[in-house]
């Protein structure tokens, strides 16, 4: 909760964190090995991807890096559409989802200083066993996470 609200800062607590955009994959076969071009409307940009899986993952970081960029801007997040596309033959319209507040937070790379307590048996055992606490905090809250 505490990553929540810290990003929310100065913004409507209500505003909406997850979103759906569609894109467009064409298989287009590339001397580069990035055979799949992946058109993102909402946003009228591209990327690319050397399969489909590759290509939804670089659509969805995509959208989450122009989000971030249009929160940073105070520009009002684009709305997706339901605009229907002439598609190619090969051509595969999909939606995108991303939780904006997890991308986010995945990106947030700056390190705080926290104090907890431990019962002091495991601290003893931790410090005899040469376990890092700080990564080992950091694995577990990742895993409990799911980040």
């Amino acid at each position: 909760m505490y990553i929540y609200f810290l990003s929310m800062k100065g913004r409507n607590k209500n505003m909406e964190t997850n979103f759906v955009y569609p894109v467009i994959i064409s298989y287009e076969k590339d001397s580069s090995g990035f055979d799949y071009l992946v058109y993102i409307p909402d946003f009228d940009g591209y990327t690319q991807g050397r399969d489909i899986p590759e290509s939804i993952s670089m659509a969805r970081d995509y959208i989450g890096n122009m989000l971030v960029e249009y929160e940073k801007d105070q520009k009002v997040f684009p709305k997706s559409n339901s605009v229907k596309y002439d598609l190619k033959e090969n051509d595969i319209e999909t939606l995108i989802d991303i939780d904006f507040l997890k991308f986010k937070a995945l990106d947030d790379i700056k390190v705080v200083k926290k104090t907890l307590s431990i019962p002091n048996y495991l601290n003893q055992l931790g410090i005899q066993n040469g376990i890092n606490f700080s990564s080992l905090l950091t694995e577990a809250l990742k895993e409990r996470l799911g980040v």
